[in-house]
């Protein structure tokens, strides 16, 4: 299967159910759950859900079918753990950018205060959606190693660790 023909059969997908996964725009607390979609609804190439779908496709073999929708599920995670990240490090105290894929950054649109709450909501319901794999037919010893992974994979030995050597190099 080429590339192409792997995205244009997953995208959509991914897609969908980082859509359906997020809270709506007119939810209560409105401002948040847009700041919240903004970031992670705004494009992207989806490269992270494309990897978790692929390292699901190739584990699962013919089982795949069984456990696509998990797959789609845990990508979407994935990518609300990225938005999440993209929002902190665009942050003044971070590395103060304006602009991100092309528009303005979270904090240019909502405001500092509400792009944290927005990358720390995102965090949070990204697990909140590995903790629902157990739903979608995957073992508790399946999903507890995903969630301890990603959690090593996104605390201080790993992407909030890699931004603090950002900002000491930066001398912040």
């Amino acid at each position: 299967m080429t590339l192409e023909k792997f995205m244009a059969e997953h995208l959509p997908a991914i897609e969908r159910e980082l859509e359906q996964s997020l809270p709506p725009d007119s939810a209560y607390p409105e401002k948040l759950h847009q700041a919240m979609r903004y970031s992670t609804l705004g494009g992207g190439k989806r490269l992270r859900g494309l990897l978790v779908v692929a390292a699901a496709k190739m584990a699962a073999k013919d089982r795949f079918p069984e456990v696509r929708p998990a797959a789609y599920r845990l990508a979407a995670a994935v990518e609300m753990l990225h938005a999440y990240s993209l929002i902190h490090d665009d942050l003044p105290c971070m590395d103060d950018d304006d602009f991100r894929r092309g528009k303005p950054s979270n904090h240019k649109v909502f405001g500092e205060a509400v792009a944290v709450l927005a990358g720390d909501a995102l965090l949070t319901e990204s697990f909140a959606l590995l903790g629902q794999l157990q739903d979608l037919g995957i073992t508790v010893e399946v999903v507890v190693t995903i969630i301890r992974e990603i959690a090593y994979a996104g605390g201080s030995r790993g992407l909030v660790g890699g931004q603090a050597v950002d900002l000491d190099g930066e001398g912040v």
